[in-house]
């Protein structure tokens, strides 16, 4: 079966060039004239893949990129941006939004169906991998049918890249489901009137983002980013409810899940309430050297994540790391930080 590609171009005879060399290699072919009959013909007919220009009537292709985002049946579509604009800071934006490539035109065959092949072949990928994380689940329930039926709904949902520091969801957002981590690293964070940030948890792989919005029916109470590149995928709010009404194990290990992640959330405001700063800093330090895919005791983090997951000011982390540097703690290396004391940095007091 041939793979579904939509076009949305308003240039009549780019939308017809590139409709002929796709057709002519075997894809399936359907195109919209700009954003807005696009976002249209996504919803109705879930392509494999999305071409796009930016500048078009109705709708630009930042529009179509978001509003295509909002639906779990086309969140993780591949979309690659056709543009004649080569400014970084349209491709940036762009890139954050979740878009997966850029054309720049003019642009020829090859370059076109090279474009396209990658982004399939990268998403079967994806698929492969994620697929096998199915058989990590087994843990979650105890009953078969509901591990049957709970692999069955992630089965057939599709695994969306997030690259680094691409949002995955915002504060006040609406819980539309729950975000299965299958690789990579997730921060959720929520600001404070005065802009800062707190980071409120770092999620990896088989980790559940959005837990709390589900169970209480209310919106994301934090922001969640990606660290990291990373996998996730989006399990729909109304199938995941059928499991939980037909299934109270499966119920059950989410409420565990959640009261773990209360009580962790609760630690952390007494250590803030009562720790020194550099049992703060010390505290952090062992949270991200608890997590996996830590290698050995060596981890990568911005000063700027560091001091919104340990409440201080980056002034303040800077300084702080430099004593547990020369104090034999630690060692630092641009945004690498080697733990060398572990058992000094676990007892420390003060």
């Amino acid at each position: 079966m041939s793979k579904k590609v939509l076009i949305i171009e308003d240039n009549d005879d780019i939308r017809e060039n590139v409709i002929e060399i796709l057709e002519l290699a075997g894809y399936t072919v359907t195109s919209a004239s700009n954003g807005k009959v696009g976002v249209e013909l996504a919803f109705k007919e879930i392509p494999d893949i999305i071409l796009c220009d930016i500048m078009m009537p109705e709708m630009d292709g930042y529009g179509v990129l978001y509003m295509l985002s909002k639906r779990p049946e086309t969140i993780a579509i591949p979309f690659i941006f056709l543009t004649a604009k080569a400014e970084h800071f349209d491709r940036r934006k762009g890139m954050e939004m979740g878009a997966d490539d850029y054309l720049t035109k003019p642009f020829d065959d090859m370059e076109l169906l090279n474009a396209i092949e990658s982004r399939l072949r990268k998403k079967e990928g994806q698929q492969a991998f994620y697929s096998k994380s199915l058989d990590r689940l087994n843990s979650l329930v105890a009953k078969k049918d509901g591990l049957a039926a709970l692999q069955q709904i992630i089965a057939e949902r599709k695994a969306r890249s997030f690259k680094k520091s691409q949002v995955i969801y915002y504060e006040g957002d609406k819980g539309n489901g729950l975000y299965l981590v299958i690789s990579g690293k997730v921060k959720t964070i929520k600001l404070a009137e005065d802009g800062r940030e707190l980071m409120t948890g770092i999620y990896s792989a088989d980790d559940y983002l959005g837990i709390n919005a589900m169970l209480s029916n209310e919106e994301y109470a934090d922001t969640a980013t990606a660290l990291e590149d990373s996998l996730l995928c989006l399990i729909p709010k109304e199938q995941l409810e059928q499991l939980l009404n037909l299934y109270p194990e499966v119920a059950r290990e989410f409420i565990k899940l959640l009261a773990n992640d209360i009580r962790e959330k609760e630690e952390q405001l007494l250590q803030m309430a009562y720790h020194s700063v550099r049992k703060k800093m010390a505290q952090a330090l062992l949270r991200l050297h608890r997590q996996p895919g830590s290698e050995a005791d060596s981890f990568k983090i911005a000063r700027e994540d560091l001091a919104a997951m340990a409440a201080m000011a980056t002034e303040t982390v800077s300084r702080t790391l430099s004593d547990f540097k020369e104090e034999g703690l630690i060692e630092k290396t641009g945004s690498t930080i080697t733990i060398i004391d572990l058992a000094r940095l676990t007892k420390m007091k003060n």
